[in-house]
Formats: C-alpha cells, sequence, structure tokens
C-alpha cells in the first residue's frame, strides 16, 4: 500500500510541468504576436483608429452688381433668410425623412412640384414592409413587362401603388415637399431647402432647433433685384440652376451642381467676372464618417461689378415710347394689325460703339399686356427694307456701276419670269441723291442689275445674271455688319431666324438691294448707320464700360479692374467722298420731300438716315366657317393662305455734323393698308420719340438738373444695404 501511494505521487509535478509549459508557450506567443504588431504593424495600425478626412466645400457668394453710364444701380442683389441642408456621406433616405418630418413643423413649403413619383417613393419609405402589400399575381411580371425587360422589384412596386395609396393631406405634401429637396443635396455641399418667403418667425423656429435637425442650417441667401423697372431684364439675362447640358463645362471650373449661374444675356457673358469667388470651408470627418470639425480656409468675395454703357433713363423712356406706339398702332387698324405685337429699337454712340439703350417689347395680346424682349433687338432678324439703300448705292460706287449725280429714268421694270417691279409710285429722272431722299426702288435694282449682269441691260429684255456677283454684293453689306457678326455676342438660345435661303435669282438680287431679301437684326442695323455715321468705321457694340473692384459701401463703385476701350472692327472700303456723297442723300431724307421729313420737319436737331417698309407675307392656317384650323386625318394644318404683312424700319444719326446718336427701329408685321390712306408710321413715331428724349436728357443734365423718374419704391431701394 505504502509503494503504490509513492507511485502515484511521482506523477503529478510532471502533469503540471507539462501544464506549465503550455501555458509559458502560449503567454510567449502571444507576447511575440503582440510585439510583431507593435513593431512591424504598429504605425498602420494607428494611422487606421486616428483616420480622418478633409472635404472642402465652396460656398456661393452674392453676384456681382451692375450700373449703368452715370452710375445708377441697374442690378443689385436682395438679402433673403435661407434656409439650407448639408448631408453627411453616410446620411440615408430614412434620415432624410426624418429630417423632412421635423422640418415640417417649423416651415411651411411650396408643394406645387411634388411629383406622382415623389408621392410614391414617399409611401414606400413610410409603409411598413412595402412588398408584404403586393398579392402573389401583382407580384408576377406582366407580359408587357417581359417583353420591355425584367424590371426590378422597386420598379414592380412603383407601378402597383394605386392612386388611392398616394391621397396625401397638405400635411403629408409638406413633408414630402421638404424631403424632395433633403434628396436633391450632395454630401458635404449646402443646398437651399428653402429661401423665397422665408419669415422671421420660420427662420427663428429652425434656428432654435438646430441641434434636432443634422445637417440643416440657418443663413442668409440673396437674389438679384432690380430697382428700375423689369422692362430690361432681358437683354440683363436671367440666373437659373446649371443647364444639364452644361453640367461638365461648369464642374470642370470648379462648380458645385447646386450652383447659380447666368444662362442668357449679361449674365452669362460676364458669368467669369460676376459669380465672385466663393468661401471655402473644410470639413474634417473621422473613420466613421461623423463631422468633427470644419474651419474657413478662404474667405469669400462678391463678385466684380459690371458699368454699362447704357443709360437707364435713356432705355426707361425708349421702352415707354415703344410700347406707346406700339399699342397706338394696334388700336388705330385692330384688323389689320392683327399680326403685329412687337417692336424694336436700338441706341449706340456711333464713335464709341456703346449701347446706349436697346428695347424690345411684344403684346401680350391674351393677357392684355407687354413682355420684355430686348434680347431679339441683338438676335431676331428681319427683313429691313428701303433702310440698307445707302449700303446699296456705296457698293454701286465701289463697283464702278454708277457714278455720282448719275441720272435714272424711275419707272417699271418688267423681268422674264418675274412679276412687275418698280417704286412705290413712278418718280421719273432721278439722281443718286434723289434716289436715297425719295427712296427709289428702281435706282437700286439699276445698281443690283449692273453688279449681276449686263450693265446695258434694256427694259423688257431678259438679265444675263451672274449669280457669283449676289455674294459681291452681300460681301459690302458686311462690311457695314449687315448678315455678319456684329461683335456684340449677346447670347439667347431663343434666337427665330426668318432667313429665305439662297435662290440666286437676279430678280431676288433685286430685292437684295433693296432690303426685302436678306434678312438682319435691328442691332445690326444700328452698327450699319453709326459706320455711316462715323465716316466708314465700323465699331464694335459694347454693353459694358468698365469691370469694377466690389465695395461694400452703398453708392460707391470700386477702382477700375477692366476698361473696355472703343474697338474699330474694320473700315469699309468705299473712298470717302462716296460717303460723303451718302451722308448728304441721308440728310435729304429728313428734309423738305424727303420720305421722313413730315415726323422730324419741327425738330431743333439735325437728322439723318432712311426709312425702310419690306414686304412679306403671314401664313395663316385656313379656317372652317365656324372659325376652327382645317385640319388632315392626322391632326396636321390642311392648307394655309397668305397675308400680306410688311415690316417697318427706320435707321438714323443725329447731329449730322457731328453724330453722338445712331440708331435703328424695326416693327415687323404690320397690316397693308389698300384702298388710299397709310399704316400707322410706328417707326418714325418710335425715332422721333427717341431723339427728342436723348437731346431733352443731354439738356437736362447740361443744366444740372434731375432727370429721374424713378419711383419711390424704387429710390428707397437703392438707399437699403444689400450687402
Amino acid at each position: 500500500m505504502g509503494k503504490k501511494k509513492k507511485k502515484n505521487k511521482s506523477h503529478l509535478p510532471f502533469r503540471l510541468n507539462i501544464l506549465f509549459f503550455v501555458v509559458f508557450m502560449l503567454f510567449s506567443a502571444l507576447i511575440l504576436q503582440l510585439g510583431v504588431v507593435q513593431i512591424l504593424h504598429g504605425q498602420e495600425a494607428q494611422e487606421e483608429i486616428d483616420r480622418t478626412e478633409n472635404v472642402t466645400t465652396k460656398i456661393p457668394v452674392p453676384r456681382g452688381k451692375m450700373y449703368d453710364r452715370y452710375g445708377n444701380l441697374v442690378v443689385d442683389n436682395k438679402p433673403l433668410y435661407s434656409i439650407t441642408y448639408t448631408p453627411m456621406k453616410t446620411t440615408d433616405a430614412k434620415d432624410r425623412l426624418k429630417i423632412a418630418q421635423d422640418l415640417a413643423n417649423l416651415i411651411e413649403k411650396d408643394t406645387s412640384e411634388v411629383t406622382k413619383r415623389d408621392k410614391q417613393d414617399y409611401w414606400i419609405l413610410t409603409a411598413e414592409n412595402p412588398y408584404a402589400k403586393l398579392s402573389k399575381d401583382e407580384q408576377k411580371f406582366t407580359e408587357d413587362e417581359e417583353k420591355a425587360g425584367e424590371p426590378s422589384p422597386y420598379e414592380i412596386l412603383l407601378d402597383r401603388i394605386k392612386p388611392e395609396d398616394i391621397d396625401y393631406t397638405e400635411d403629408e405634401l409638406q413633408i414630402i415637399a421638404i424631403k424632395r429637396e433633403l434628396d436633391q443635396a450632395y454630401a458635404l455641399s449646402p443646398h437651399i431647402i428653402k429661401n423665397q418667403g422665408v419669415t422671421t418667425a420660420e427662420y427663428a423656429r429652425v434656428a432654435e432647433h438646430l441641434t434636432e435637425l443634422p445637417g440643416v442650417n440657418v443663413t442668409t441667401d440673396w437674389e438679384r433685384q432690380y430697382p428700375y423697372e423689369n422692362s430690361y431684364k432681358s437683354y440683363i439675362g436671367a440666373i437659373n440652376s446649371i443647364p444639364k447640358n452644361s453640367l461638365e463645362y461648369f464642374l470642370s471650373r470648379g462648380y458645385t451642381r447646386n450652383d447659380r449661374v447666368g444662362t442668357s444675356g449679361l449674365e452669362q457673358m460676364y458669368e467669369t467676372v460676376l459669380k465672385g469667388q466663393k468661401e471655402h470651408i473644410q470639413h474634417t470627418t473621422n473613420s466613421d464618417q461623423e463631422l468633427v470639425n470644419s474651419k474657413v480656409v478662404q474667405e469669400g468675395e462678391r463678385g466684380k461689378d459690371l458699368v454699362l454703357t447704357v443709360d437707364m433713363e435713356l432705355q426707361k423712356r425708349l421702352d415707354k415710347i415703344v410700347q406707346k406706339e406700339l399699342k397706338a398702332a394696334i388700336d388705330k387698324f385692330p384688323n389689320k394689325n392683327q399680326y403685329m405685337d412687337d417692336a424694336y429699337a436700338v441706341a449706340m454712340d456711333p464713335q464709341t460703339g456703346e449701347i446706349l439703350a436697346i428695347s424690345g417689347q411684344k403684346w401680350d395680346r391674351e393677357d392684355q399686356k407687354f413682355i420684355d424682349t430686348s434680347y431679339l433687338a441683338a438676335n431676331g432678324k428681319y427683313e429691313p427694307g428701303s433702310a440698307v439703300k445707302a449700303a446699296t448705292l456705296l457698293a454701286g460706287y465701289e463697283e464702278g456701276v454708277v457714278r455720282k449725280g448719275e441720272p435714272i429714268y424711275d419707272s417699271p421694270i418688267k423681268l422674264q419670269g418675274t412679276d412687275e417691279k418698280s417704286s412705290y409710285r413712278n418718280l421719273g429722272e432721278i439722281n443718286d441723291i434723289e434716289a436715297l431722299k425719295y427712296s427709289s426702288n428702281v435706282y437700286m435694282f439699276h445698281i443690283a442689275m449692273r453688279i449681276g449682269g449686263d450693265p446695258t441691260y434694256e427694259h423688257n429684255e431678259k438679265l444675263d445674271f451672274n449669280p457669283a456677283q449676289f455674294q459681291v454684293m452681300r460681301n459690302y453689306y458686311s462690311q457695314f455688319g449687315l448678315g455678319t457678326e456684329t461683335g456684340a455676342r449677346l447670347p439667347d438660345n431663343l434666337t427665330p431666324s426668318r432667313d429665305k435661303g439662297d435662290d440666286l435669282l437676279g430678280g431676288k438680287m433685286m430685292d437684295l438691294a433693296i432690303g426685302q431679301y436678306d434678312t438682319y437684326t435691328t442691332l445690326q442695323l444700328a452698327q450699319y448707320i453709326s459706320t455711316i455715321a462715323n465716316d466708314g468705321y465700323r465699331m464694335k457694340p459694347q454693353f459694358v464700360k468698365e469691370i469694377r473692384e466690389p465695395v461694400a459701401k452703398r453708392g460707391k463703385v470700386g477702382s477700375v479692374v477692366e476698361s473696355k476701350e472703343p474697338k474699330v472692327m474694320n473700315k469699309i472700303t468705299m473712298e470717302d467722298h462716296y460717303l460723303q456723297r451718302v451722308q448728304k442723300g441721308l440728310r435729304e431724307v429728313f428734309l423738305s420731300g424727303g420720305t421722313a421729313h413730315s415726323y422730324f420737319k419741327d425738330v431743333d436737331y439735325k437728322v439723318a438716315g432712311k426709312t425702310g417698309t419690306a414686304q412679306r407675307y403671314h401664313y395663316e392656317p385656313v379656317k372652317d366657317k365656324n372659325g376652327d384650323i382645317i385640319r388632315d386625318e392626322d391632326g396636321n394644318v390642311e392648307d394655309y393662305k397668305r397675308v400680306p404683312v410688311e415690316n417697318l424700319t427706320l435707321v438714323g444719326y443725329a447731329p449730322y455734323e457731328n453724330p453722338e446718336i445712331a440708331f435703328a427701329v424695326v416693327v415687323p408685321d404690320t397690316g397693308v393698308i389698300t384702298g388710299g390712306g397709310y399704316q400707322y408710321q410706328t417707326n418714325k413715331e418710335i425715332g422721333r420719340g427717341l431723339l427728342d428724349t436723348y437731346f431733352e436728357l443731354k439738356k437736362q443734365r447740361a443744366e444740372g438738373k434731375d432727370v429721374s423718374d424713378q419711383s419711390d419704391e424704387s429710390k428707397e431701394s437703392q438707399n437699403e444695404d444689400s450687402e
């Protein structure tokens, strides 16, 4: 028994030793592993723990302002309360829904833009297990769906939602409208939830609950303000979200998807100047994408200011003149002028090319109001009629087909295959000066025929026409800016065109010579007459005089960054004595017997220029006896009838000896008056009103008088601080 106990005792220390050895090896392995981690991967592990990410957000600043040539504020920035949302990278749809629900208790949001898809998405997000609500039959693909390709379960669910499921109350629509805005926001980029009509109470309520609204902030935003009346906004341009077709262009230049940019007019032309320097805020997030810090790394600066060439008092009064005379013509001949609804006028300094005023007005017959279409003065094309005859005569001199003082007998011309072509009356034997004064078509026909064919042409014989000479005439016109780029490049995507193509026949070249074939803009016509007034120098039209640094003090402009100097685009090739001869003829137009004399006979300034009337057709759908348009079985208009109409134009400059102002007026689609009587001369009435206003303002300013006729509200807006 004793020996047995001794034997059992001897095994215990051995087993303990094995256990201790195993424990020792395990601890040794653990220590070794910790050493490897600490020595070889310690820095990497620490960086992973401490990892952060820096993302820079660019905050837009107010755009640069615009002033007229006399320092009057034309375009300003009006401050607005703004509620914005800046989502984190980890924010999901349910997070945005919670924020939308909370915000709906604090603000009111316009629900007019809520779509059916917005409602459907909201239903799916808020419905408990929405897929379970579908029956087994509803979960199956339809035959049409299978043909179109296998849709996703989400698409199936959207298609199966019933109208009654998304018949929401106004309170629910408020939530949907807010969530719609939240869903459009990009990570770490502020997105405007509401900035129009944010009340002081709403601003305060949201500010009070910011800690409960992650990503939501209250700040100030801006919108364009126009201290004068809005009639000039068309060529000033518009501010909108970045167009989809330009998104990549702007993103590559540092813009964000939520930015607003100039999309037309001067706002678009000078986008890079007006946009300013954004404020850069650096956001620091940890490895869980939680925001840990934000700091301003670059201060923002408002966009640079533009000093325009425009005289806003002249602009305002010209708009009123165009409206008054257009409406007078429509009211005087309501049946004849049923297609007449717009008129255009441009005034510029012929010595510098600076645009003094540019007006376009369209009468909306349905709403009984005027719409500003001034951009069409630079982009809309119309047949100018006899206004171009000065260029035709100069082309004739230069080509050597007519000489100064040469008489031509004005009587109807009959070309083979064409209608009889004549002046408005038989003028008999007239010279070049009289051809301008009395507006002879026949004199210009002979110039065109001599340039394009046989200079020994006699009446009733076929013209031996060379189509290549058609371009010769156009090349002469282009020297004045007719039918070519003016250099102004005022952008807009709504430019209409009334070009007839290239029907290069002898009779058409005769039409070209009297302004009844090619079409030109009102701005091109202004540049054309300005070139004649400026002794043959074609100046680039300019809308901006200076670019200036922004300043915070109201009523002050900053230092000059860039000054826009006058630019000569070309000098016409015609000799000076020919140009002087034409200038004399244009002066005669406004003297006794001239086509513009009766409207300018009592003025105390000397004016030169040319009237114009262009015949064209308006094509009206044929109607039945009930007044309904006759259509074929496919719904297309079955037939049209041609209704003759006319474009009335006037170009000119004053004073005659030392021109300060050149102008062009275009009034499209006036009715043709038959059986005696005359159409209301809208073109001449507008031209007279424009020149009278220009010289009246000049006199008042010379006498130190206040020429402003702004409303009290407009004056007050210029005294408020909108920084």
